[in-house]
This record gives C-alpha cells, structure tokens and sequence, in this order.
C-alpha cells in the first residue's frame, strides 16, 4: 500500500470513518495513523465511499463532519481509499459539524 502521506479515506470495523492523511499503516495490526483527520459521520450525494473518494460530495450542506484533529490512531481497519484532487476539495469545503 503506497498511500502514505496522501489524503485517504479510512473505514474502521466498528470505530466508523475517517479522513485525512495518512502517516502510517500497520497490515499486521490494522492500525492506522492519520494526520489532519476528521471523523465522516454522515455523508449525502454519494452513493458508497468509493464514490466519495474518487468524486467527492455532491450536497455538502447536508454532511456531517466533525472538527479536524492534528492525529488519530485507528483500529481494525477494513478499507483505505485513496481520494481524488476533486474529491479532496470536496470533503475539506464541508462545513464543520458541532453539536
């Protein structure tokens, strides 16, 4: 995997989803760390992440994603996907959500 130090879209077993990028990915563990993260709690005008990474979201009013972290390690990785110039401005043009 030679996603290192790019934008990437994290899915984790049960902890959720995850973007930002990625400093460091661990196979054996599933751990991942990633820098400038935030956690995608609800997204709207794509249809999988897979859509989402590689076009972005299409109603950014109605997406909800939390406030940018400096670094999260995550566990129990399931999927990486890297993400798209287009997709990357995208996600990072959604307002933060807050409670």
């Amino acid at each position: 995997m030679d996603y290192i130090n790019k934008k990437v879209i994290v899915r984790c077993n049960r902890a959720g989803v995850f973007y930002g990028t990625l400093k460091n990915y661990d196979s054996t563990t599933r751990e991942a760390v990633i820098a400038d993260c935030r956690q995608l709690w609800y997204w709207s005008g794509a249809a999988s992440l897979m859509e989402m990474a590689t076009s972005g979201v299409k109603r950014p009013r109605e997406c909800k994603f939390t406030v940018v972290v400096p670094e999260v390690a995550v566990m129990e990785v399931i999927e990486v996907l890297p993400v798209s110039e287009q997709a990357q401005k995208s996600i990072e043009e959604v307002a933060i959500w807050r409670a």
